[in-house]
């Protein structure tokens, strides 16, 4: 949830009712107030204020003043990060667990001697 102000320079009430209703139709929007004193225009959801930006440029000159984030929103994302970091330290700090190679087998080897003619290296 995020809070968006803008700045509006619109001459007269058609034109406010105009953003009122541009506003008000986009995706994410929660609530919608104007301030008719200052010309402020206060958004409150999950919205991007760019696109508020582009989709009032053809009513009337818009300028973005701040765009905060709700202190609910700020909270939840805090104790959000904070489970994560703490599955994080779960999932990964486990002791490790030590397992033993198992020994390859040994296989004797036999020489032998092969010779055709067992007499043919006689001394005489």
């Amino acid at each position: 949830m995020m809070k968006v102000v803008l700045k509006l320079e619109y001459l007269d009430d058609k034109v406010k009712q105009k953003v009122m209703k541009k506003v008000s139709g986009v995706e994410g929007v929660d609530s919608v107030s104007i301030d008719t004193k200052d010309k402020k225009l206060t958004v409150t959801g999950n919205v991007d204020p760019v696109e508020l930006v582009s989709k009032l440029k053809k009513l009337c000159h818009t300028e973005i003043l701040s765009k905060k984030p709700d202190e609910k929103t700020k909270k939840a994302a805090a104790t959000k990060a904070y489970s994560e970091l703490a599955h994080y330290h779960y999932q990964y700090q486990r002791p490790y667990r030590h397992y033993p190679t198992a020994v390859p087998a040994r296989y004797q080897q036999h020489h032998y001697s092969v010779e055709e003619d067992p007499n043919s290296c006689v001394i005489c």
